[in-house]
């Protein structure tokens, strides 16, 4: 049974870091791009940041650039994203996605895209 299972959340206030995982189970985890994807209230879904396979290449979307960091270790079937200066606009639920593709994070992501999805984790940053 696939699962992933995401962590970490909570209440932060602006400026503060937290740090979200995501262990996945019942599939090859190393052989797929891994993605958070978040959805505030009222708002699409928005591509975070994705990494390659082997974790060499990374992606961001504007917003995060500087302040997120994707990370993951093969050997524990996780997936990490260190967040530090966190803003309200933040707020979010955010989920870890698998896909055997590259997906572009500039456009709107839905479930749908990814082969494997997670339940999410609450973020929410005051300010």
């Amino acid at each position: 049974q696939v699962q992933l299972v995401e962590s970490g959340g909570g209440s932060v206030q602006a400026g503060g870091s937290l740090r979200l995982s995501c262990v996945a189970s019942g599939f090859t985890f190393s052989s797929y791009w891994m993605y958070w994807v978040r959805q505030a209230p009222g708002k699409e879904r928005e591509g975070v940041a994705k990494i390659s396979s082997g974790g060499g290449v990374t992606f961001y979307t504007d917003s995060v650039k500087g302040r997120f960091t994707i990370s993951r270790d093969n050997a524990k079937n996780t997936l990490y994203l260190q967040m530090n200066s966190l803003e309200p606009e933040d707020t979010a639920m955010y989920y870890c996605a698998a896909s055997t593709k590259g997906l572009s994070l500039s456009r709107r992501l839905n479930e749908y895209d990814f082969n494997y999805w997670g339940q999410g984790t609450q973020v929410t940053v005051s300010s």
